[in-house]
């Protein structure tokens, strides 16, 4: 049964401070996007894996998957002008009748997350993968702080994975500020949304002290 991977890449990397987008980064030398890509072609070599580029860096990306001789089978899609936007691009080419949606700069999920994903996904039609909250959390307002019980609190991961039909259903509502994730936006639909355990490691590289971590995770699965 084929599975489709969409895979957003369209941030600019404000954050890491720097003028190259983070998804080029490297991790021991190599693009995080590529530790990524590999990860969901080693989980399923049958895949199809789109990745969605902002348009002005597509030739800089065919230039180091060439010069680095990076081999994972891919389509490259064009970006829009919000995640919601590429990722309505990138369903226009999806064949999978499961659709997998991950962020290109999380190289980490787990082959066990990929599994409990796909396996629960296919079972009840969704699946998204979360951890629990470790840390104290508190909410705040314009005038106090109040703490909140962090046992009924998870913080959600990618990739979140859909049946075909329901994800595209999804996608052809009105694009709004309110939408926060994929899994927001199918529960506008009325579905429940079904929850499997991620992976501590699954970390989304947004700033250089992900980066640090990301290169000791990297460097602790090599050895």
């Amino acid at each position: 049964m084929l599975r489709t991977i969409i895979i957003t890449a369209g941030g600019m990397g404000k954050r890491m401070g720097g003028t190259l987008p983070k998804q080029f980064l490297e991790l021991n030398g190599k693009p995080i996007l590529f530790h990524t890509l590999s990860c969901f072609h080693t989980f399923d070599p049958t895949a199809q894996i789109l990745v969605s580029l902002p348009i002005d860096w597509q030739q800089y990306w065919i230039e180091i998957c060439e010069k680095n001789k990076f081999s994972v089978p891919h389509t490259v899609v064009s970006g829009g002008k919000e995640r919601f936007h590429s990722i309505q691009n990138a369903l226009a080419h999806a064949r999978g009748k499961w659709i997998a949606v991950h962020d290109g700069v999380r190289p980490f999920p787990s082959q066990t997350t990929l599994s409990r994903c796909f396996q629960t996904a296919e079972e009840k039609g969704n699946a998204i993968p979360v951890v629990a909250v470790k840390e104290s959390i508190r909410k705040i307002d314009q005038t106090q702080s109040i703490a909140l019980l962090r046992s009924e609190y998870r913080l959600v991961q990618t990739p979140q994975v859909f049946e075909a039909n329901l994800l595209q259903r999804a996608y052809q509502q009105a694009f709004h500020d309110g939408i926060t994730d994929d899994a927001s936006l199918v529960e506008t639909l009325g579905e429940q949304i079904h929850l499997v355990e991620g992976n501590d490691e699954n970390i989304k590289i947004t700033s250089p002290s992900d980066l640090i971590f990301a290169e000791a995770i990297l460097q602790a699965r090599l050895y």
